[in-house]
């Protein structure tokens, strides 16, 4: 039996390391790997679930064509035949341009970066811009902080309060749970803000329970308070923060009508804004979906703002934790700033779409118009806002083609499916937005049946077309050979590091901004930020506006869409490990909701707006407060999710965010039971 060390590359918060035993190509065992200071216990159940992942009886080993009575198995040869005819036919009679080149994150690595080498000898493609995940949350504290970073997680350890913010870490980022527990045997107090009673709720010495979207209202009436009772750092301030005067002087929200905004007490508001004003080392850890609404961005830079003014920046214990971008280091140009649209009409991928309003935008598409979609490392037809608009716009292609292990639902509606290589079976290197590692993930299987990696499927492609590329040749070795070239001469690392288990990335700051450094115009934490008015359009002062959306008689619960803690997004959730670990899928509703329309655990529902409907099994609880909803993401539609079908595709006010949380819905007992 050999063992190796490896690492995950979803895109999850962790990032973790992990050893592998191997015997006869086959996982034995999954252990942990306690030389990455961050994830020393290992992976979450999601990173055990490798084990069957891997070696699932229900992976895609061979090419797939779609035929009337579903698909049939094709060989590889023919299947590159076909993708090459028609993608051929289609750029001679339409362009390049007419094919939607849709690359997910569900995988992460450098290797990544090799398709668009394929797509750029083509002649381009349509691309997308903009991100599901959390780019309001990152424009906000770049435009804040100039760049975006944290302490080190294990810094957490230091922390005399910490504030968790929308974010549920006791499910998404198991490791961070440790740290906090560290903290508090050390005499931390721990709050946690979230309109649902999560489990890491259940951990916090205080809980408060706001309307989701008014949280910027709730930041900014204890930035008063604290303001009013003197507890700003003035030092701080006067030598590292600019605009802190018209800040103080736009700061008109009493408690009184953030009570009425949040649902927050104001004596609440009051309590939370004196610890906050008076602890020596605070640390705010905001989660993403906090800034998945229209007014996303500026709900970061208020609350924020909390921990600039009381002096909380650049220093141990202390910090505001969105992302940590350090390990980025082999990025040319590091989220937010990965695209705006190219002004070169004669670009490759001069041409995008956004990602938040996907299906419209295939369908607005002229000039021309949308003809083809490649998909690799996503499932747009189920994460993408406005499903029944990207499955209507992908219907309406005249040609298909999606990479993956499984058959999702975007899988289903190909025309050719090409079957992706696991973690384990190709090379690359990763970072981490949570930890300051770099890390090598070795080939350590041989793929099953005629399963290949990206790069290897576009140097057939290529090859195919009779396009000139500086593609690596298929092979472990050629791809080893690339990323030891792609790294040279960008860092200090080598491969002979990496291949010895995780990296900190050369010049980490384990105290971010510790030298007191901003990448902003002013050189200064920027409070009043003109980029964000020029950019965005929004306040340059970080100020609270209501969410575009609002409940009405028809649909008057609001629909959450979190992250569950037994898939990341729509990957893992169809796995026999995590379904019998965790049973049926639900949505989840308040004792109260659920009475009024007389709905009971275990019966189904069907969850219903002008957007469709979305039928689904109702687990009554207690944590959940009146007028809320909650069905967790990436529910594939054959276990009776896809609450994206209900969301409208609409944009963050920064960053190119989708607001999926500004979504209202009603719910009944479904004639289905």
């Amino acid at each position: 039996m050999e063992e190796f060390i490896t690492a995950c590359p979803r895109n999850c918060y962790s990032t973790c390391t992990f050893r592998v035993r191997v015997e006869n190509n086959i996982i034995r065992e999954i252990l942990p790997y306690p030389g990455n200071l961050a994830t020393p216990e290992g992976p979450c159940v999601k990173g055990l679930a490798y084990t069957e992942r891997t070696h699932s009886q229900d992976r895609i080993n061979h090419p797939l064509l779609k035929t009337n009575g579903g698909f049939r198995r094709i060989s590889t040869n023919e299947a590159h035949a076909l993708i090459s005819e028609k993608l051929s036919a289609l750029k001679d009679k339409f362009g390049p341009h007419s094919i939607l080149w849709y690359k997910g994150s569900g995988m992460s690595g450098l290797t990544n970066d090799l398709g668009a080498e394929f797509w750029k000898a083509f002649g381009g493609a349509t691309t997308t811009y903009g991100n599901l995940c959390w780019p309001a949350g990152l424009e906000a504290v770049r435009l804040t902080l100039g760049s975006v970073k944290h302490n080190v997680p294990w810094d957490l350890k230091n922390a005399k309060t910490i504030i968790i913010w929308g974010k549920n870490p006791a499910e998404t980022n198991i490791q961070e749970i440790s740290f906090i527990a560290d903290a508090r045997i050390n005499g931390c107090k721990v709050v946690v803000i979230d309109p649902v009673q999560t489990p890491t709720a259940d951990k916090a010495d205080m809980f408060f329970s706001p309307v989701p979207g008014t949280d910027a209202a709730f930041a900014l009436a204890m930035a008063g308070i604290i303001i009013q009772n003197g507890y700003e750092n003035k030092e701080f301030i006067n030598k590292y923060v600019s605009g802190f005067d018209k800040f103080r002087e736009n700061l008109k929200i009493t408690p009184e009508q953030a009570a009425e905004i949040t649902g927050i007490p104001p004596d609440k508001i009051r309590e939370l804004a004196h610890l906050i004003g008076t602890s020596p080392a605070l640390t705010i850890i905001p989660g993403y979906g906090l800034q998945r609404h229209t007014n996303g961005g500026q709900t970061i830079r208020a609350i924020l703002s909390l921990a600039v003014i009381t002096g909380n920046i650049g220093k141990t214990g202390a910090g505001f934790n969105f992302a940590n971008l350090q390990s980025y280091i082999f990025d040319e140009v590091k989220e937010p700033l990965s695209y705006y649209p190219d002004e070169d009409k004669d670009a490759p991928f001069r041409r995008s779409i956004p990602m938040a309003r996907l299906g419209k935008g295939m369908l607005e598409a002229k000039d021309p118009e949308i003809k083809a979609i490649w998909v690799e490392r996503g499932n747009p037809v189920l994460q993408a806002p406005d499903s029944y608009s990207v499955r209507n716009a992908i219907s309406k292609l005249l040609f298909r083609v999606v990479i993956d292990q499984f058959m999702t639902d975007t899988a289903e509606m190909a025309d050719i499916i090409l079957p992706a290589k696991d973690i384990f079976e190709y090379p690359d290197i990763i970072g981490s937005y949570w930890s300051p590692y770099v890390q090598y993930k070795p080939a350590i299987l041989k793929s099953p049946g005629e399963v290949m990696c990206e790069s290897e499927i576009y140097y057939h492609m290529a090859a195919s077309l009779g396009l000139k590329t500086s593609l690596p040749e298929p092979g472990i070795s050629n791809l080893d050979h690339w990323l030891e070239q792609r790294i040279k001469g960008v860092s200090e690392l080598t491969m002979d590091d990496l291949r010895k288990g995780p990296v900190q990335a050369a010049g980490i700051q384990e105290i971010a901004y510790e030298d007191m450094v901003f990448e902003t115009a002013s050189g200064k934490i920027e409070l009043y930020s003109d980029e964000s008015v020029l950019r965005w359009n929004v306040s340059a002062l970080p100020e609270y506006v209501p969410v575009k959306n609002e409940k009405n008689k028809e649909h008057p619960l609001r629909l959450l869409t979190p992250n569950a803690g037994n898939r990341i997004h729509s990957q893992f959730g169809n796995l026999q490990l995590i379904k019998n670990a965790f049973g049926r899928p639900a949505a989840l509703l308040s004792i109260a909701d659920a009475s009024v329309r007389k709905i009971q655990t275990g019966q189904r529902i069907k969850i219903f707006n002008s957007r469709g409907i979305v039928l689904t099994t109702a687990q009554v609880s207690s944590r959940i407060p009146e007028g809320i909803i909650v069905l967790p993401n990436g529910i594939w539609m054959n276990e009776g999710g896809g609450g994206n079908f209900l969301i409208e595709g609409i944009e963050t006010d920064m960053g190119f965010g989708a607001a999926f949380h500004d979504t209202f819905v009603e719910t009944e007992l479904s004639d289905e039971q």
